[in-house]
């Protein structure tokens, strides 16, 4: 880019954040400096020429609207919006405090993958916040100011990670994810205006199930993800694409949480910002996204994975894989729908968490094509969950007699008889 055309990018910067409006005698000043041919430094003053301050508020989402249009107009890479869609990227102190303490992550990453765990199987407010501290996590709850004991939000954390106070270090929710906020929780709960006052809800234990309903259950879940497959293919439906796409990441997240499975939490980290919609907004409810999530309370409940590291090995069966490979196709769909909304970086993340579920499969070593378009009741597990859940299983799951699909006899090798 030429001189001039930096000069426009740094006007148009200035412009749209409010400091130096074009035509302002009275503007702040400002200065661009050019080091190389891809960026500039821009510094300006906070002070206006007739002694009052600029409006600088949300200047950052007002940058980010400068850049956009400085892309349209010179043919530029287009970079994502400020929509939110992305989490909160650790800071360099959490990286290299993460660092010093030998931790394979800052705790800013494990904590939001936990709580967007324990969020999806979770069936109310007091539930969530049992399920966090059942999992040695700090909570620290805030409360309203003219309504006493009303909760109004809350902040997380790991009780090893403290600051130079040796206090501990805090998320809230929205520090870790747009929909992690209490409000956005709400929402997905039904809460409505309903709003819970703090209590301690009473601590669950549920049984742990043998192996054959633990694999039910992953049957379970494969067949309803294939049947919301199947709809974000062929349905053209915004709302109900984006329901599947955001529960979709509910059933990742839990599947990476009770396999253990490494690649899987980077799956799910990775596809969450495709899953979300711009600022945290809730998506319209489906069918197709109530059976998704019908299917992960499912798995939580029937505890998967929760043995030691060979009972992990043992679920990791077949069914296992179905699930996983109809998950593929769920994120395939759903960059192809990112692709329309013109949001390349979701579209993006969508294809880099499908390209990391290929590997889980590959790693598996077993040829597993998606399942059908059908959702099988299971019995034992649709109770269990009814008693733990007050999701009714029919705005999820249709009621048909269990059968777990087989592939087709073409593609069954053929077994030659004895030579006469």
């Amino acid at each position: 880019m030429t001189d001039e055309e930096w000069a426009d990018v740094a006007e148009e910067l200035m412009h749209q954040t409010g400091i130096a409006l074009r035509g302002d005698a009275e503007a702040c000043r400002w200065i661009a400096v050019r080091h190389a041919d891809d960026h500039i430094h821009v510094v300006a003053t906070l002070a206006r020429e007739d002694g009052r301050r600029p409006n600088v508020t949300r200047d950052y989402l007002k940058a980010r609207t400068a850049c956009q249009i400085v892309e349209r107009r010179y043919g530029l890479f287009r970079t994502a919006p400020a929509d939110r869609t992305a989490a909160p990227r650790p800071s360099r102190a959490e990286l290299e405090r993460a660092e010093r303490a030998g931790l394979e992550e800052p705790p800013r990453v494990s904590l939001r993958r936990q709580v967007a765990t324990v969020a999806a199987v979770a069936e109310s407010e007091d539930a969530f916040f049992v399920g966090l501290r059942e999992r040695g996590l700090l909570v620290r709850l805030r409360f309203s100011v003219q309504t006493p004991g009303q909760i109004t939000g809350y902040a997380v954390a790991v009780p090893g990670y403290r600051n130079s106070a040796k206090a501990p270090i805090y998320f809230s929710g929205g520090k870790l994810a747009a929909d992690l906020t209490l409000p956005k929780l709400r929402h997905r709960w039904g809460a409505g205006a309903a709003v819970p006052t703090a209590r301690r809800a009473t601590r669950t234990q549920q049984p742990v199930l043998d192996h054959e309903a633990r694999t039910a259950a992953y049957r379970e879940a494969a067949h309803a993800a294939a049947t919301a497959a199947w709809h974000m293919r062929h349905t053209s439906d915004p709302g109900v694409r984006a329901d599947v796409a955001s529960a979709a990441s509910d059933v990742l997240h839990v599947t990476a949480d009770i396999t253990g499975n490494r690649e899987l939490a980077k799956a799910a980290d990775v596809y969450g910002r495709a899953a979300q919609e711009p600022f945290g907004r809730p998506s319209p409810t489906s069918s197709s996204g109530n059976g998704l999530r019908v299917a992960a309370r499912i798995m939580a409940v029937t505890n998967i994975g929760r043995g030691d590291q060979r009972d992990r090995s043992r679920d990791f069966t077949v069914d296992l894989l179905f699930l996983i490979a109809n998950l593929v196709e769920i994120m395939d769909a759903v960059a192809a729908h990112r692709e329309s909304q013109q949001r390349a970086a979701q579209a993006g993340a969508a294809r880099q968490a499908a390209g990391r579920l290929r590997t889980v499969r590959r790693q598996a070593a077993l040829p597993v094509r998606p399942t059908p378009p059908r959702v099988a009741e299971v019995q034992d597990a649709e109770r269990l969950a009814a008693e733990s859940f007050p999701i009714p299983l029919s705005d999820g799951l249709r009621r048909e007699p269990a059968g777990l699909w087989r592939p087709d006899r073409d593609h069954e090798p053929r077994r030659r008889g004895p030579k006469r």
